[in-house]
């Protein structure tokens, strides 16, 4: 029988650790959640206002024959992007110090859920500030709260191009129509029901998709203003979602809140989140029995998604499932980290070049880049996605080549052997381990084995 301590690191975390003392009741591992509510990014939306504003600028002095200019904006960039180089050993960092792994657990979970795109050098500062700003201190609301902020970031508005949906009938439309043709986007509307609330096949129309474009209509973005709803780009009139109407006379940010906030209440979300919150924690095909039970806790609450943690930390299927779901990338080597007892801190002393070589690099080879999910549905959940033979290739080269790059001594292969998966590891892989040549082949053999790359 595997402990409590033990299932909760492995299966809802991200993995044991010799410096930390995983919790060992549902209650202990919720109180963990606070402190990966806390931003403790150095990016927010100015950062990346600013950098936009000064990239556009420098851009139109080098258009002007500005010769400085270019080689001026190629520098802005790249300190962009040393920033959020430096904010992505901080998300690793992070992970490797969560005392159970279930905090960053689920801020990685919801950014999935609410995916964007990491793009050009300011919009990867937005996503960065998107993660902190919408994402974490949401982790523990209702889902209301939560769809609410990410919906309205300017990174998914930015992302989903929503900037460019102007209502047929505002008056921005009248006032510019001479000037230039202005359309509906109805792919944020799509994915608001698809991805973020319904879930696909949904009993929604093609209807519901048009009204609630229209609806959107107003949120958009732009550097020079921190306001995210913008009346005079917002179709007039009300607009029938689902039934209900929302709007009037006066467009506000207050309507697309309304009708997200029925969005969350529909029972349609409820069993949408909950299958997606059971396969992601527990298995590719979840057990129904658990999925109705979250169904009810989320009805029951409101969306409550600390209630929704807490039915997890008591589910009795997250043992009998025991090793059903694969590691992806990410979370392979932060449970990697751990279990060498890599701290934050040095991780945050990583260079750029060891970062990347050591890190984002090999997680493009395991198939998953850092901040680039192939679409807005995100990264697949399926091991079959992730186990394939050129994904296990690479975690083996990175098994062999990295730990010894990142430890001054390697552990014993066999202490690291109990603290990775305690009285968990399968008996082919006990006697393994200890008759390994070297300590690089037996610390490579349990990192790359079938009972490490699952939970």
């Amino acid at each position: 029988m595997v402990d409590s301590a033990t299932i909760y690191s492995i299966r809802l975390g991200y993995g044991r650790s010799p410096h930390q003392r995983p919790p060992s009741s549902p209650d202990e591992l919720l109180a963990t959640l606070q402190e990966a509510e806390k931003p403790a990014s150095a990016v927010d939306m100015q950062d990346a206002r600013e950098v936009h504003l000064r990239i556009a600028e420098l851009g139109r002095k080098r258009r002007d024959g500005d010769e400085k200019a270019e080689k001026e904006r190629k520098e802005v960039v790249q300190q962009a992007r040393r920033r959020v180089d430096r904010e992505t050993l901080r998300r690793f960092a992070r992970a490797v110090d969560d005392p159970a792994g279930f905090g960053e657990r689920l801020v990685q979970f919801w950014s999935d859920h609410f995916t964007v795109n990491a793009g050009n050098a300011y919009q990867q500062l937005m996503t960065v500030a998107f993660v902190d700003e919408a994402i974490r201190p949401h982790i523990r609301s209702r889902f209301a709260d939560l769809m609410f902020a990410a919906e309205t970031h300017p990174r998914m508005v930015t992302y989903l191009d929503q900037s460019s949906s102007i209502g047929p009938n505002s008056s921005h439309a009248k006032k510019h129509r001479r000037r230039r043709k202005f359309g509906l986007n109805e792919n944020f509307a799509r994915e608001m029901l698809e991805l973020h609330s319904l879930g696909v096949g949904a009993d929604y129309s093609q209807t519901d998709v048009r009204q609630l474009a229209e609806l959107l209509t107003g949120l958009s973005y732009s550097p020079r203003d921190t306001k995210v709803f913008r009346p005079v780009r917002a179709e007039p009139g009300a607009e029938e979602v689902l039934g209900r109407s929302y709007g009037g006379k006066k467009p506000s940010l207050d309507d697309i809140r309304a009708v997200i906030t029925d969005l969350a209440r529909h029972p349609a979300t409820a069993r949408h989140l909950a299958r997606k919150l059971a396969v992601h924690f527990v298995s590719d095909r979840p057990p129904a029995e658990l999925v109705d039970r979250l169904v009810v806790i989320y009805r029951e609450t409101d969306g409550d998604l600390n209630a929704l943690a807490a039915e997890l930390a008591r589910a009795p299927e997250l043992a009998s499932h025991f090793r059903q779901k694969a590691r992806q990338p990410f979370d392979f080597l932060v449970a990697s980290l751990r279990a060498l007892g890599v701290t934050g801190a040095e991780i945050m002393a990583l260079e750029r070049k060891e970062l990347r070589g050591w890190l984002t690099s090999p997680m493009t080879k395991m198939g998953q880049t850092w901040g680039r999910p192939p679409g807005p549905d995100g990264w697949p959940e399926e091991a079959e996605a992730w186990i394939t033979a050129q994904g296990l290739a690479a975690r083996v080269e990175w098994a062999m080549r990295v730990p010894r790059k990142l430890c001054d001594d390697l552990p014993d292969p066999r202490h690291l052997l109990e603290t990775a998966l305690a009285d968990t590891a399968s008996e082919p892989l006990k006697w393994a381990v200890p008759r390994a040549e070297s300590r690089r082949e037996g610390v490579a053999i349990l990192l790359a084995s079938a009972d490490f790359n699952r939970r």
